[in-house]
C-alpha cells in the first residue's frame, strides 16, 4: 500500500491535527498578549512568549507523531504550514506594531513565507517538496530570533520596568535583533533555493 492511499484511509480526528487546530485557534490569544497596552505589559509579553514557545513545540511533536505513526492526512498537509505561518506571521507583525522589529524585514519575510506556502500546496499533488536541511536551520534560527524578542526586554525607552534597567538585557535585545538579521538572510536564501527546486523538477516533469 502506498503513502498516498494510507493517507486517504487515515482519519482526519487524531492528535497532530489536533495540536495543528490549536496553534491555529492560539493566535488571537497570543495576538492580544503580544499587543496589549502597546506591547508595554511585561506580564502579558510572557505569555506572548510562553504561547509561542508551546506553538514552536507542539509543531515539532505533531510533525513526529504523524511520521511515526503514519497519520499524515490531507488536512494536516494543508493546516499544519498555515498554522505556522499564522504563529511566526503574527508574531512577526506585532512585534513590527509595538515597535521592536522594522516594518521591511516583516513584509520581505511574509512574502517570501507565504509565496513558499502557496506554491506548495498547489503543487502538492504533483510534485513532492521535502523541507531541507537549510529551511530547518532557517525555521530554528527564526524561532530563537522572535521568540527572544517578544521578551519584554528593555531597550532606549521600551520595557523599562521589565527587568530593570541593566546594560546587559539591552545587549541582550540588540542580540536577538542579530539573530533576526541571521533568519532573514537563511530565508530569502532557503527560498531561492526552493523556487530553483520546484523549477527543476517541474522541468523534469515536462521533458
Amino acid at each position: 500500500m502506498n503513502d498516498d492511499a494510507t493517507a486517504v484511509k487515515t482519519s482526519n480526528w487524531n492528535v497532530p491535527n489536533a495540536l495543528t487546530t490549536l496553534r491555529i485557534l492560539a493566535v488571537p490569544f497570543f495576538a492580544w498578549a503580544l499587543l496589549a497596552d502597546g506591547g508595554d505589559n511585561p506580564t502579558l509579553r510572557w505569555v506572548a512568549f510562553v504561547i509561542f514557545v508551546l506553538a514552536m513545540i507542539t509543531d515539532k511533536i505533531d510533525g513526529d507523531l504523524a511520521r511515526k505513526h503514519n497519520l499524515i492526512t490531507d488536512f494536516g498537509k494543508i493546516a499544519d504550514p498555515i498554522a505556522d505561518k499564522a504563529v511566526t506571521g503574527m508574531a512577526l507583525i506585532g512585534l513590527s506594531i509595538v515597535g521592536d522589529v522594522w516594518w521591511w524585514v516583516t513584509i520581505i519575510v511574509l512574502l517570501r513565507e507565504w509565496s513558499v506556502t502557496l506554491l506548495r500546496l498547489s503543487v502538492l499533488k504533483k510534485i513532492v517538496i521535502p523541507a531541507d536541511e537549510l529551511g530547518k536551520i532557517k525555521t530554528t534560527v527564526q524561532a530563537v530570533a522572535l521568540g527572544g524578542l517578544l521578551l519584554p526586554l528593555p531597550h532606549g525607552s521600551a520595557h523599562g520596568g521589565a527587568f530593570g534597567d541593566a546594560l546587559v538585557w539591552e545587549i541582550l535585545f540588540y542580540a536577538f535583533q542579530v539573530c533576526l538579521a541571521v533568519a532573514v538572510a537563511l530565508t530569502m536564501w532557503s527560498g531561492a533555493q526552493f523556487f530553483h527546486g520546484v523549477w527543476k523538477q517541474r522541468a523534469s516533469l515536462r521533458s
